[in-house]
């Protein structure tokens, strides 16, 4: 029983703190929509995702304590608890889901509402599998999770919280003025290597986004193997072949576009480099997996773990039950021609990879804050391909991405929900209220990304460069491959090997130079201006100014660009249709 009074000694409130209550689960669902669309969108730019917990605890002190006047942390906590539920489905159908469109179909050779009921079972699938080891892993092992640290020191610092929502809705509103102005007006590129009588390879050619400097910023030095994979290809590279007299020829001619050089040269190679980098960071977690099975083991002993603060073991079998039955039902209704014996095996192999991946990753993001969810979702699809080959390329690639995606989905949501977890346990929260608003909020995030998808590839197209989709192209690239098609076999395999390379010296660095070689310099050229902007300030001003101003102010830069963006891409949906 918790009293709190005013300032004279009157009794506010009697009582225990509210946690979760009908406001945190509104505020949730509305967080939860604006961080999804905005760190949707931002995905399918850079190829990568960022957590929104941390989003979603600033936004949430913004509304709770200062226009709801509520002081409950552990409600605030429950708030972001729910929307980062609903953003993650942001990662998982990003990373996934495009790749349909990418190898040239669309919604009439799918059933988009079978995929948002197929990633919805896969999120349930994933938090169910998943919330048994919260005690194993957060209370016995004690895993770092630096994510959940981070938010759960936001939480504590209510005043702070406030003035943090200030700053990112200010850089909302600036961010969304510079990106209609540059809309409008048609100067979304900023030349320079033309007026300084530079080779065209060279490539000096600014984005104008401020998302893509706010991504940067709060990435801070994890960004710069991503800069450097750009700056090696058009400022090492290209001059290297100009010297040598080494450029692609096409049509008897030298390429020396930049743009024309990176979808002959860079890209192919940048594929290789993400899948190559992927595998490795699955090799590498290896000693993770181990650890994470030695948990699972002794989470099973453990039969007490399982109290009044925790959700009944019996409901969650139900989830895992019920939800393996539902993705069944939709992995034999995906296509036509898959069956039920093959329908079914897949979702068994879906259900069981979910189980297995969900613990390993968790495993891996609470030790060092790494996930490699890129790779297990290659690994997995491409094993769904293969049960999946004699269907007919289409139907194949329907039946397989639809399963993939609900189990992309359902990894996104395991690892989320540990990091929650972390963060509910370092301010006290009930972990049965935190799980209880997972499954709360995991619903929400396929339905809008899916209608986020569709809405954004009718405007400006998947795979371009407008929207280039990193992942997504890996993913069809390697689907095109397993089926037989013509790639740049070459271009792929020499990536690959460089990018297995540098994920074995670190991890996760095969995949951040390969985006490098893979977007537009422009973009590359851009970020690396919100990576200088944050390790200045580190140096300067301190890490503690970065992030009490820096990052709110950079979160609030994608939020804005990322809204006014998806407006944009509904006027010309809209427009093109009258």
């Amino acid at each position: 029983m918790t009293t709190i009074t005013d300032d004279t000694g009157h009794i506010i409130r009697k009582g225990p703190y509210p946690e979760l209550t009908i406001t945190a689960v509104l505020v949730g669902y509305l967080l939860g929509a604006l961080i999804a669309l905005s760190i949707g969108y931002a995905a399918l730019i850079l190829g990568f995702s960022i957590e929104g917990s941390e989003l979603a605890a600033i936004l949430g002190f913004g509304i709770l304590r200062g226009i709801l006047n509520r002081s409950s942390i552990i409600e605030n906590n429950v708030v972001q608890t729910i929307a980062s539920a609903v953003n993650g489905a942001s990662s998982g159908m990003m990373f996934s889901v495009p790749a349909i469109f990418i190898l040239g179909y669309d919604q009439t050779h799918f059933s988009p509402e079978l995929m948002v009921f197929g990633c919805i079972a896969g999120a349930f699938l994933g938090i169910a599998f998943i919330i048994p080891l919260r005690k194993q892993m957060i209370d016995y092992e004690r895993l770092t999770y630096p994510g959940g640290v981070a938010v759960a020191t936001i939480l504590k610092s209510p005043g702070a919280g406030i003035r943090k929502a200030v700053l990112l809705l200010s850089a909302a509103v600036f961010s969304g003025v510079v990106h209609i102005i540059s809309k409008s007006t048609g100067f979304e590129n900023w030349e320079m290597g033309a007026s300084l009588d530079l080779p065209e390879y060279l490539n000096i050619t600014w984005y104008v986004s401020m998302l893509t400097v706010g991504v940067a910023f709060i990435a801070g030095r994890g960004g710069i193997a991503f800069i450097i994979g750009g700056y090696v290809c058009y400022w090492f590279i290209a001059p290297l072949l100009s010297g040598f007299d080494l450029f692609p020829m096409e049509n008897g001619l030298p390429v020396i576009d930049p743009n024309t050089l990176r979808l002959t040269l860079f890209r192919p190679v940048g594929i290789g480099m993400l899948i190559g980098g992927a595998l490795m960071g699955i090799v590498l977690a290896f000693p993770l997996i181990v650890g994470a099975v030695r948990s699972m083991q002794n989470a099973a002993k453990v039969k007490s773990s399982i109290s009044q603060d925790e959700m009944p073991i019996k409901l969650l079998y139900f989830a895992i039950g019920g939800s393996a039955i539902v993705l069944a039902v939709i992995a034999v209704m995906s296509t036509q021609e898959i069956g039920w014996m093959r329908g079914l095996f897949m979702a068994v192999i879906g259900t069981l990879w979910i189980w297995i991946a969900g613990v390993i990753l968790s495993e891996c993001i609470g030790r060092t804050n790494w996930s490699p969810l890129s790779g297990m979702t290659l690994i997995a699809i491409t094993i769904l391909i293969i049960i999946s080959s004699g269907l007919g390329d289409t139907a194949s690639v329907i039946a397989s991405v639809t399963v993939g995606a609900a189990a992309c989905v359902a990894m996104s949501q395991a690892t989320d929900l540990m990091l929650d977890l972390k963060t509910g346990y370092l301010v006290g929260a009930t972990p049965k209220m935190q799980m209880m608003g997972q499954f709360l909020g995991a619903w929400l995030g396929p339905l809008l990304i899916m209608g986020l998808i569709i809405l954004l590839h009718q405007a400006y197209g998947l795979g371009s460069d407008q929207l280039p989709a990193p992942q997504g192209q890996a993913l069809a690239s390697m689907i095109t491959g397993i089926q037989g098609g013509e790639i740049p076999l070459a271009k792929y395999i020499a990536g690959a090997g460089m990018g297995a390379l540098l994920g074995a010296a670190s991890g996760g660095l095969g995949i951040t130079v390969g985006l490098g070689f893979y977007l537009p310099f422009n973009i590359v050229l851009t970020y690396s201006l919100g990576t200088m902007l944050r390790l200045i300030i580190d140096k300067k001003a301190g890490k503690q100014f970065s992030e009490e101003v820096g990052i709110p102010v950079a979160a609030g830069l994608i939020v804005g660009e990322a809204l006014v963006g998806v407006g944009f891409a509904v006027y010309f949906v809209f427009q093109g249709a009258a």
